[in-house]
């Protein structure tokens, strides 16, 4: 009787094991087959705000090289703007001439409007692929975002 118990148990052990592997292949398949896009600053999470209009495949197929283009785009000014921020601390850690801070922090502005500027543009390509009721639905999500961004 003791070793029908035993034999149970382990029966039972094998088959929660089995599950759990089974379970994690899958999602390991799953996560490494998804490609990975780059989040957009625009939506929340490692979403682009496009995936969530019911696009077309036409439409897709126009938007995505678009998106990339544009996330490129950003990353490079951002890395700019970053080492523009390293030089800028070791100018004011030095006690930096007044001059060369100032014209840093021009150089600093000028690529916060280049970024404004790419992200306009961005926009104003991404609504010439969609219909009226996406672009409506886009501004929407948009402004939700912004919103949620400025709490």
């Amino acid at each position: 009787m003791r070793s029908k118990w035993l034999i149970l148990i382990l029966i039972l052990s094998l088959a929660i094991n089995a599950g759990v592997l089974v379970s994690m292949g899958y999602h390991y398949y799953v996560n490494a087959s998804t490609p990975s896009l780059a989040p957009c600053p625009m939506s929340p999470g490692d979403s682009h705000l496009y995936q969530s209009l019911g696009l077309s495949k036409v439409q897709l197929s126009k938007m995505e090289p678009l998106a990339q283009k544009f996330h490129a785009r950003l990353a490079e000014l951002g890395t700019l703007m970053e080492r523009k921020k390293e030089t800028l601390t070791d100018l004011l850690q030095k006690d930096g001439d007044p001059a060369s801070i100032e014209n840093l922090r021009k150089e600093m502005a000028g690529i916060q409007d280049k970024i404004q500027e790419e992200v306009i543009v961005h926009i104003l390509e991404s609504k010439k692929i969609l219909d009226p009721n996406q672009q409506q639905r886009f501004f929407d999500l948009m402004r939700q975002n912004m919103s949620r961004a400025n709490n």
